[in-house]
């Protein structure tokens, strides 16, 4: 692995320093810091300021303090979807996974033109050919990053390439030296940096860390760090903590590199996870609250504790210590990266994403446009270890739709005062409820989205599509 990176990385130097930008100023650089399985509540910043459930009462990430300090952080951002793989392919392409038609891990993806669509990296090359962009960490999609336009990278890697192992030992704490090879990963994304800072190329760099997705791993020094600290209430898993721990050390890193190398005012910095949390630990256990608490469940499912994400971003142009409202998901990625590196006539048509830039510059009140009016979450499947029904989410404004496939039950929501999901209005307002439905079915028909059917689990059963009509 390490040759190949080397042999990466020289090309990456060779390719930086082959072209020289003419331009009067470069275009910004971005860094996408993409955490795996991190709750909402997860880190030590209240993604909702002044709400003390919306931070972990355990976990210390002072590193992404000072990143929120320095920016603005989102309240209601979440992943495209609640497990990884479908919300890695919306990061990339704009697209929902319904309209994807790639809704859960393992799911065959010949059927996606990967070498065709426009992915982040090829967007920003066409906005300026001197773009160069790599990925290091867990790819976790059906194509190598270098078909999806990445110069350099470490290829089509997996959970396993991180030391992920899927029995029962995925909940032991083991104290290592280099845990998740979340210092491996931080070593190569600087010397990246350190490669297009010295040819004055402008970047894309994202880095997608294998924690804190199991196995549990953490370092010596971490641990003790953590043990040392009074357990919280809801987070009390020391372990967990000293791996959370190591993954802000790593983005405190890169931040230093980003500071050294005198690229701060050009270089916008975005953190998120994939995917919402897990519930609990052991992952397989039954649970009455979820380590999400005050949010709904978690990872797998459609509800808020498996879709919500912290979401930070500093750069140019946003007023540091700031905090929005405006809901975002990974499908508005790709639209806002273009929208900011002044790339917008370059994206391609069928998005479900739309730029946040507005939000980002501190404009108050402003939701996103999207081409659709509405974000569908789509689950029509089984799967035991969650809430084993096959359900569909659809968001549009403050208000929240579930729908349960296998029995046809609706559950509505405001999010404004009830990010909870504990009061259905479905009852007291019939005619939004239908409606919403109604949005949702005609989403689905559109895309041809995979469709439930008994005996559709979260194992390997073929689905058919929508047809034109519900």
């Amino acid at each position: 692995m390490m040759e190949r990176w080397l042999m990466l990385l020289c090309f990456g130097m060779w390719s930086c320093a082959s072209v020289v930008d003419s331009r009067n100023g470069q275009p910004p650089n971005f860094i996408l810091i993409l955490a795996d399985d991190q709750a909402w509540n997860g880190t030590s910043v209240e993604m909702q300021p002044g709400m003390k459930e919306s931070a972990s009462d355990f976990h210390r990430t002072p590193f992404l303090e000072e990143l929120a300090s320095k920016g603005i952080r989102f309240s209601n951002a979440r992943a495209a979807a609640p497990v990884c793989a479908p919300s890695r392919y919306s990061i990339q392409f704009g697209k929902s996974p319904a309209r994807l038609r790639l809704i859960r891990v393992g799911m065959d993806a010949s059927h996606i033109p990967h070498a065709e669509w426009q992915s982040i990296a090829k967007v920003l090359q066409s906005v300026d050919p001197n773009y160069v962009s790599g990925h290091f960490g867990k790819w976790g999609m059906g194509a190598s990053p270098k078909v999806l336009g990445y110069d350099v990278g470490d290829g089509a890697t997996r959970n396993v390439d991180g030391g992920f192992v899927n029995d029962k030992s995925q909940w032991e704490t083991t104290l290592t030296r280099d845990p998740k090879k979340v210092f491996e990963l931080t070593d190569r994304a600087t010397a990246f940096l350190d490669s297009c800072a010295s040819s004055q190329r402008p970047f894309f760099l994202q880095v997608s860390h294998y924690a804190v997705h199991s196995n549990i791993q953490t370092t010596d020094s971490s641990f003790a760090s953590m043990n040392s600290r009074p357990l919280g209430d809801r987070h009390r898993h020391v372990g967990f903590a000293g791996m959370t721990l190591d993954l802000d050390e790593s983005l405190g890193k890169i931040l230093e590199t980003v500071e050294e190398l005198g690229l701060s005012e050009r270089t916008y910095v975005i953190y998120m996870s994939d995917n919402g949390g897990v519930p609990n630990i052991p992952g397989a256990k039954k649970y009455d609250q979820s380590l999400n608490h005050p949010l709904q469940r978690g990872k797998w499912d459609a509800m808020e504790g498996g879709l919500r994400i912290p979401m930070v971003v500093a750069g140019p142009g946003i007023s540091p210590g700031t905090h929005s409202y405006a809901h975002v998901w990974g499908a508005d990625l790709l639209p806002t990266i273009a929208d900011l590196a002044g790339g917008l006539a370059f994206l391609p048509d069928s998005l479900d994403g739309g730029s946040f830039k507005p939000a980002l510059l501190g404009w108050k009140g402003v939701e996103v446009t999207r081409s659709v009016d509405g974000m569908a979450f789509h689950v029509p499947y089984r799967n035991k270890i969650a809430l084993n029904r096959p359900h569909s989410a659809w968001i549009s404004g403050n208000h929240k739709l579930l729908y349960f496939h296998d029995d046809g039950e609706v559950r509505l929501f405001n999010l404004e005062d009830d990010f909870g999901e504990t009061r259905n209005l479905a009852t007291a307002l019939p005619l939004k409820a239908e409606a919403m439905k109604e949005s949702l079915f005609s989403y689905l028909n559109e895309v041809s989205a995979p469709r439930w059917q008994e005996g559709i689990t979260w194992k390997g059963e073929p689905f058919s599509t929508y047809e034109s009509t519900h």
